[in-house]
C-alpha cells in the first residue's frame, strides 16, 4: 500500500509552480462578488473555453450556479493590494467588498471589470465539475480584451513577484 502524501508538503511542492493572480467576479440578484484565484487556465480553443476552481466554502462558490456568468480580471504587477483584499475572510458580502475598488461592468454579462488588470476573459459556465474540495467551472468564453496593465503579477512560493525587466 502506497502510503499518503502529507497535505502541507503538496502545498509546499504544488507551490513551486508559479502562476498568475486572477480575481473572479460576478453578479447575480441585485449583488456583486469577487475572488482572488491562481487556479485558473485556458482550456480550450474550439470552443473557447477557461476553468477557475473555486473553494467549496468560497461565497463565490454559491453563487457561480446562480448568476452562469463570470469575469476573470488577469491582475497586473502592482495589484497586490487588490489580490489580498479579494482572498481576505473579513472583507464585507456585495457592493460593500467593491468599495474604493474601480471598476466598470463587463460588455456582455455585467461581471465586474477591475480598473488597471493586465486582461479579462468574460464568461458563461458551461459546466460545473467536482474536484475535491473545490468545483471546477467551465467558462465558455464570451469577451475579452486588455485592460492596461503593463506585466503580469505573478504568485510564486506563497509570494507575489514580477517579471524581471528586460
Amino acid at each position: 500500500m502506497v502510503p499518503p502524501v502529507d497535505t502541507a508538503e503538496f502545498r509546499r511542492i504544488a507551490g513551486r509552480f508559479a502562476t498568475g493572480v486572477t480575481v473572479v467576479t460576478t453578479g447575480v440578484e441585485g449583488t456583486i462578488h469577487g475572488m482572488t484565484a491562481n487556479a485558473f487556465a485556458s482550456l480550450s480553443l474550439d470552443p473557447l473555453l477557461v476553468l477557475v476552481c473555486v473553494d467549496l466554502d468560497a461565497g463565490l462558490h454559491e453563487l457561480l450556479p446562480h448568476s452562469r456568468t463570470f469575469a476573470v480580471n488577469v491582475l497586473a504587477e502592482g495589484q497586490e493590494d487588490l489580490s489580498r483584499w479579494f482572498s481576505s475572510k473579513r472583507r464585507p458580502e456585495g457592493y460593500s467588498q467593491f468599495d474604493g475598488v474601480v471598476w466598470v461592468p463587463s460588455p456582455v454579462t455585467g461581471s465586474p471589470l477591475l480598473d488597471g488588470a493586465l486582461a479579462y476573459l468574460d464568461c458563461e459556465v458551461a459546466d460545473i465539475l467536482k474536484g475535491g474540495d473545490h468545483s471546477i467551472f467551465l467558462g465558455a468564453v464570451r469577451d475579452l480584451g486588455e485592460l492596461g496593465g503593463k506585466a503580469p503579477l505573478l504568485w510564486y512560493e506563497s509570494g507575489y513577484h514580477r517579471l524581471p525587466e528586460d
